[in-house]
């Protein structure tokens, strides 16, 4: 399986780019962030087309993900448990969730595209609903884990997160005067780990930027941020081979200010017949 997480700023916008490179590369299952649009107005056919299925889930022009995959999507989750909401000016348990999580199974593989909330300011209830939803995510992703722990589970998107120093190549992202670097969400980055999912691109790739911010020649200066990732669990970890962080999809004709960052698992579980001892009579 060839696993792409790719956060492309508008479907509608950037499809016909995006099937494009699905194609080229040989995408099995792309999970999609901010695709800015609601489900019906996703361009659902070009996918199809393409021979991929597709599962989307949007509300308005903001957020949004989606999957889509060349193998049916089985048991799609909009949403996962205990995923907060947020309403600008109001608290409490109930308020409105966001379009921000999709859940689907390809070919035994548990994968979630995910868009974590920005934080927008240190100060701002966003950064406190940031630090919350990711913890509700970690404890969904520790309770699965638990009651399934050979489970192949993905989680895959945009963490609004450069959890490292080396992450951070933007100057105006600065521990203390911004979000995306503070302690508490790098903590609780972190914490993901106790809950059995690892980073599995950056033992193959240790460097590199996913985005770069449209403005002041961020790109052509290279001052990016690592901040969309492949999280997996360890049946997931143990079938990763290969990963890329396609650097070159921020170039040419309306790009997306992220780039795509893909994994390439063998599902096959080392069973194949060619493995084992030839026996002689």
């Amino acid at each position: 399986m060839r696993l792409a997480t790719w956060n492309v700023n508008s479907i509608r916008a950037r499809v016909t780019r995006t099937v494009e490179f699905c194609v080229r590369e040989h995408i099995d299952v792309l999970a999609m962030q901010e695709i800015k649009c609601k489900t019906e107005q996703f361009p659902y056919a070009a996918f199809e087309e393409a021979g991929y299925h597709v599962a989307a889930h949007g509300l308005n022009q903001w957020n949004g993900v989606a999957i889509a995959s060349r193998e049916p999507l089985e048991d799609v989750e909009i949403g996962f448990p205990g995923m907060p909401g947020f309403e600008k000016g109001k608290e409490g348990p109930d308020l409105p969730q966001e379009a921000r999580a999709i859940g689907a199974t390809v070919d035994g593989v548990r994968v979630w595209s995910l868009y974590v909330p920005n934080g927008r300011g240190l100060d701002d209830p966003h950064y406190a609903y940031k630090l919350d939803w990711l913890e509700k995510l970690r404890q969904y992703s520790s309770d699965t884990l638990a009651a399934h722990p050979d489970l192949p589970l993905a989680l895959t998107g945009d963490f609004n997160i450069a959890p490292t120093d080396d992450d951070n190549g933007d100057p105006t992202v600065v521990e203390g005067a911004t979000t995306h670097v503070s302690p508490a969400e790098r903590a609780a980055f972190r914490a993901f780990e106790g809950a059995g999912l690892t980073d599995v691109v950056r033992p193959l790739i240790p460097t590199g930027y996913t985005y770069w911010d449209y403005k002041q020649l961020r790109f052509p200066r290279n001052e990016g941020l690592r901040i969309d990732f492949i999280l997996g669990s360890r049946a997931f970890s143990d079938a990763v081979h290969g990963a890329e962080i396609h650097r070159d999809e921020r170039k040419g004709e309306v790009p997306s200010d992220h780039v795509p960052v893909v994994a390439d698992l063998d599902l096959s579980g080392g069973d194949d017949d060619d493995d084992l001892p030839m026996i002689f009579g």
